[in-house]
């Protein structure tokens, strides 16, 4: 069984003398060993601790700095239900401070997903991340009182939403540092006791936990070399019955068609496979998965995903070809994405 051991150890760690708890897992660690998670337990300390590392990350020591520097805010009111995440009020702080924070809120620059209004800062991320997340939340098993993974979860937008909506603990792992800091920031001032993001990857997960009521992996399947092994790998993740979201790019064809991009697609170099929407219930399928269906297929527009002044200098119109937009600059599909949901 897990013990304050563990925590005590992971304490001792320290990056450029940072305050010891500027960022601490401590509080997730209980949440876990409360859900009785101990096999997770007996690793993660030690995964997370050798995950924050300057030598990883070599802006790591900026970002806790920043972290640092975030002044005391108590917000009045916070409200995890609506599309854009809100945070407190204007009323909660006087303007000089309001300056202070929104600068170094653009320090943790670029903010992909969103969007979140914190003291009445309006951080206008890149993607509008509730879009997706009304595709799915109404078909989706509730979420209420249940256990759930969202593996690739970038700064953990969709995470506070699983928690709005009911949510008895929320892991989201993401190996991306910043998304995992961007995180903490909000963290900082919502307080909740039953949500991280962990900078971890997918891969440095125990398989065979069979702990989780849902996972969700939404924008990764075609980020894997091998997509069969990912989906065995959320299999694992989830009890006997449990539920998975996944969401993918998807290309029009029939069972079996795949597209392998020969070096980019729509300027992304880490895409392997992209399937049909008929692949894709197959695969689930192939991998024992039960009630499989697809729950919705959209195109990404800009609507969705655009540049901001939060999110950095190209999107989605710079990834496509500017003389037709149902083709990539690499003239493959245009990106449209299916949701599609199946049991253990």
């Amino acid at each position: 069984m897990f013990g304050f051991n563990v925590l005590i150890l992971f304490q001792w760690s320290r990056l450029n003398n940072m305050q010891e708890n500027t960022i601490s897992f401590d509080y997730f660690y209980e949440a876990l060993q409360e859900q009785s998670i101990s096999l997770w337990l007996e690793e993660l300390p030690r995964k997370i601790e050798q995950a924050l590392t300057s030598s990883r990350w070599g802006d790591l020591p900026k970002w806790i700095n920043v972290l640092e520097r975030l002044p005391k805010i108590q917000p009045s009111s916070i409200d995890l239900t609506r599309d854009c995440i809100v945070i407190g009020r204007k009323e909660d702080c006087n303007e000089g401070i309001q300056k202070q924070l929104r600068e170094l809120l653009f320090e943790f620059c670029p903010w992909r997903k969103g969007p979140f209004e914190i003291f009445d800062i309006h951080i206008d991320t890149e993607w509008r991340s509730d879009i997706k997340w009304n595709r799915l939340k109404d078909k989706i098993v509730p979420l209420k009182d249940k256990l759930v993974l969202d593996v690739g979860c970038g700064n953990g937008y969709h995470c506070w939403r699983m928690i709005g909506a009911g949510a008895k603990l929320v892991a989201g792992i993401d190996p991306t540092m910043l998304y995992a800091l961007q995180f903490q920031l909000i963290q900082k001032y919502v307080q909740s006791q039953n949500v991280a993001v962990l900078p971890i990857g997918v891969d440095e997960m125990p398989e065979n936990l069979s702990c989780f009521d849902t996972v969700f992996s939404m924008g990764l399947l075609y980020h894997r070399r091998s997509p069969l092994d990912h989906l065995l790998q959320l299999k694992s993740f989830l009890k006997p019955g449990g539920e998975l979201v996944l969401e993918s790019i998807v290309i029009d064809g029939k069972e079996g068609d795949v597209l392998s991009p020969k070096k980019r697609y729509a300027k992304m170099s880490n895409v392997w496979f992209i399937p049909s929407e008929l692949t894709v219930v197959s695969w689930l399928n192939r991998m024992q998965f039960k009630n499989v269906r697809c729950i919705d297929v959209a195109p990404t527009t800009s609507q969705e995903q655009r540049v901001s002044e939060w999110s950095g200098n190209e999107s989605l119109a710079d990834f496509l070809d500017p003389h037709n937009s149902k083709k990539t600059l690499e003239g493959y599909p245009a990106p449209k994405r299916a949701v599609f949901l199946a049991q253990r």
